[in-house]
């Protein structure tokens, strides 16, 4: 088998993320399974003038599939549409308009296969038909998954490369975005993208809008409008369009955002497009001048999906708002045999907030080294074992864990993981919390007071046994309170989200193909 290259995506609409609209075909099962999996494959809109797009069979839970075969059928679009699967995508056959294809799973969290789409030469706008991915993996069954592709209009929108914007704590910046059509047809329709930074927050949500989960404050939203634009014609977002910088972000700091204009039918199909759900309530936002029903049924698609990009630097002032984080230990007390709970993290004493917000702000990872005389028999989820290749969070057995906060930490709010020890020797032991600090950029970083960033973890064991029960170091059942949660922080300085194929398990299992 040939090793899987890195994935290729369409410009543009791969920055946001995984493309999800996927239409699903009945699957067969294997018999007995235990388990189920999920696949989909995305859509598509090309157009006779346009660039390839990329479709890929992706998992939408745990894949240990090992080796497997994949079925194309390119029947259905082969008179409007040139269909190429990849040359290093395993050992593939053709016959006629089927491709097969025998590959390895290698546990890499992309794609299980993808092919590009490209509009032949004579293609009319309005053609569809649908590609058919049947997967085969032992144990685990076949499953048959459909891509629609589509036929569209090109046109072409645009937008300026880079805007760079400054301002201060508790202050709100306007956002003079711009996008003008280059092309030589009419675009009916423009949906703007926004994927703001942490610390950048709208400071309207418009009815023409839809935003992110509210508890997170990454700042995703996207606007639809109906306006046409015809060629050579330019508007703006008005003036009310803006974002406010939080009283208590860290100072000074560097924000980055990304800006896309997508066509209506472009946007269906990415990833962002189902994760926005909640709209919002002001008054909606409206484009103003800068200097046909028929044609938006037939769906338009973007020729050149790189010029219509903007990136969005915002430069905070401040005079040193940083914060300092405590490290929390505890102390538990249990008999020889019995399990007891245990709560460790730490305290944000401010005055600013901590967390991935811009490029200068401190993100905590937390180092819990347990005592040697005790196991964990459950860990917070929050909490992964930094020995082991795979993303495992909350697996026991391990000593030492890196566990990560969700979100910013506003200031007198506690960061708490819970763990379940088995006590398994007498006599008193000695573990730590430990806080290493890095930016939202990755670099190390300090916080204003590095000597409380370590605590110890004591554990008294009482005379007798015992088969549970014991003293413990405290409840709460999540890393943080109150509502500020966001991305995952992982090791290293890297921000790590866990994506909607979840995490990666080590151990194969009797499984199946689900709609």
């Amino acid at each position: 088998m040939h090793t899987h290259r890195a994935r290729r995506c369409l410009a543009g609409l791969a920055v946001t993320g995984m493309i999800v609209t996927a239409s699903v075909g009945a699957p067969a099962a294997a018999a007995a399974p235990t388990a189920d999996v999920k696949l989909h494959a995305n859509n598509v809109i090309v157009a006779p003038d346009g660039p390839q797009k990329s479709v890929e069979l992706r998992p939408l839970s745990d894949r240990p599939f090992g080796n497997y075969t994949v079925r194309l059928d390119r029947s259905a679009v082969a008179a409007f549409a040139e269909v190429t699967v990849a040359s290093d995508w395993g050992d593939c056959t053709t016959q006629g308009e089927v491709i097969t294809c025998e590959m390895a799973d290698e546990g890499e969290p992309t794609s299980l296969f993808d092919v590009t789409v490209k509009a032949r030469a004579g293609a009319e706008i309005g053609q569809q038909g649908t590609l058919a991915f049947t997967l085969t993996a032992p144990d685990v069954g076949t499953g048959t998954y459909r891509s629609t592709v589509v036929v569209g209009e090109g046109v072409d929108l645009a937008a300026e490369r880079e805007l760079s914007l400054g301002g201060k704590l508790g202050e709100r910046v306007h956002v003079p975005l711009t996008v003008a059509n280059r092309g030589t047809k009419t675009v009916h329709g423009i949906v703007l993208y926004l994927s703001g930074s942490f610390g950048f927050t709208p400071s309207k949500r418009y009815q023409n809008c839809k935003y992110s989960s509210l508890i997170l404050d990454d700042s995703n939203f996207a606007c639809t409008f109906d306006d046409s634009l015809a060629p050579g014609e330019a508007v703006r977002v008005d003036s009310t369009f803006g974002g406010t910088i939080p009283a208590d972000a860290w100072a000074p700091n560097v924000h980055y955002s990304w800006v896309a204009w997508f066509t209506p039918a472009d946007w269906e199909r990415s990833a962002s497009a189902n994760s926005l759900v909640h709209k919002g309530t002001d008054q909606a936002l409206k484009l103003v001048p800068v200097g046909g029903a028929q044609a938006r049924a037939l769906g338009q698609t973007d020729t050149d999906p790189i010029n219509n990009e903007t990136g969005i630097t915002l430069t905070v002032a401040g005079d040193n708002n940083r914060a300092d984080v405590a490290a929390e230990g505890a102390t538990v007390t249990g008999a020889v045999a019995a399990t007891v709970p245990m709560t460790v993290g730490y305290l944000n004493n401010g005055p600013a907030r901590v967390g991935p917000s811009g490029q200068k702000a401190l993100t905590v990872n937390t180092i819990v080294t347990l005592p040697k005389g005790v196991t964990a028999v459950a860990v917070s989820n929050f909490c992964v074992d930094p020995s082991e290749k795979e993303w495992k969070p909350g697996k026991p057995g391990a000593r030492i864990y890196s566990c990560s906060a969700r979100g910013t930490i506003p200031r007198g709010e506690r960061v708490k993981f819970e763990f379940k020890l088995r006590i398994d020797r007498a006599g008193s032991q000695t573990g730590t919390v430990k806080l290493q600090g890095f930016t939202s950029g990755g670099s190390p970083a300090k916080d204003l007071d590095p000597a409380n960033d370590t605590a110890k973890i004591t554990v008294k064991s009482t005379d007798g046994t015992g088969d549970g029960g014991g003293a413990g170091g405290g409840g709460g059942s999540l890393p943080i309170t109150g509502a500020s949660t966001g991305l995952i922080a992982g090791l290293g300085g890297l921000l790590i989200a866990v994506g909607a194929g979840g995490y990666l398990l080590a151990r194969r299992r009797r499984t199946r193909f689900v709609a």
